[in-house]
């Protein structure tokens, strides 16, 4: 039977395997390259472009993504309420009260950013406000500081440097191959290698940024569900969430601001498509989204 406990570590094993997953393929397809180019030296550009890419996000990612969702600091003096659930929660949860934004808009959302718990923000949609109750904004509230506690914001920008790596990698090998790169065998056997190699890096070539983006859609959703399991052990009222989901599912205004850079971040889907998950969704579409459908979240809420 599930319980809090056990989803929650069973969600934090399967994301770290999927990333663990996730940065053997880039290996293997650096690795591929670098021999089809007769170049070792491509895999430590990856690395050294990878760590600064990382470092500037790392950084700056908050303030980035502050400033495409128009979102504005507000005080206790303006959100008093507001402070008070979030300043209780951190207390049970042992976690630095977050810097609380708001956007105005009246689209039922809400998302967490920063780069550790010491230099986190919380921010809420207006309507998210106006529509909820004490527990369900208690519950949606437990899921942003779970993000904060569990450094998903990290894993998160880790993952995108990674698919932005195999993407580049990808291009730059494809549009090189085409102005008659790679590599030339001497020999028969050397060259029958090279042939092979040079057939599985096109292959890669195709097939990786794909395989990377479905990484990242996979464990965002992972991350979800652990969002959520830990939620209900923040609040000890597992149903303040569900309930909370149900009246975002049933809100099918889009958020204003929403765009596909940032949409993995907040609680649900910022575009409304589909987000209750009332629609039948093949393989397919549900290895492309970026959240899990929130009917199965609130059935799993409910399940514990």
């Amino acid at each position: 039977m599930a319980t809090l406990y056990n989803q929650s570590d069973a969600n934090r094993r399967k994301t770290w395997w999927l990333l663990a997953s996730f940065l053997i393929v880039i290996m293997i397809v650096g690795y591929i390259f670098s021999y089809e180019f007769q170049n070792p030296a491509i895999l430590y550009i990856v690395v050294i472009f990878s760590l600064s890419y990382s470092l500037i996000s790392y950084w700056y990612s908050d303030k980035m993504v502050l400033a495409m969702s128009k979102a504005k600091l507000v005080s206790r003096d303006n959100a008093r309420d507001l402070y008070q659930i979030v300043e209780n929660l951190c207390i049970t949860a042992g976690l630095p009260l977050p810097k609380i934004y708001i956007i105005n808009d009246s689209a039922l959302n809400a998302f967490s950013t920063g780069r550790d718990k010491n230099h986190a923000v919380l921010v809420v949609t207006s309507g998210l406000l106006q529509i909820l109750d004490k527990p369900e904004l208690e519950g949606v509230i437990g899921h942003e500081l779970s993000h904060i506690g569990n450094r998903d914001i990290l894993l998160a920008t880790m993952v995108t440097v990674l698919v932005g790596i195999v993407v580049l990698l990808a291009d730059w090998f494809r549009n090189w191959t085409f102005l008659g790169g790679g590599r030339r065998g001497n020999s028969q056997g050397e060259g029958q290698l090279g042939t092979v190699m040079f057939i599985a890096a096109i292959a890669f070539s195709i097939l990786a940024p794909l395989f990377a983006y479905l990484m990242q859609f996979a464990i965002s959703r992972k991350r979800e569900y652990l969002a959520d399991a830990d939620s209900a052990l923040l609040t000890r009222y597992p149903e303040g969430l569900a309930r909370a989901l149900e009246k975002i599912a049933g809100d099918r205004k889009p958020l204003r601001e929403a765009n596909r850079a940032t949409a993995h971040l907040y609680i649900a889907s910022p575009f409304k498509k589909d987000i209750g998950g009332r629609k039948k969704r093949g393989w397919l579409s549900r290895a492309l989204a970026d959240h899990p459908p929130i009917q199965e979240r609130i059935k799993k809420l409910r399940a514990i």
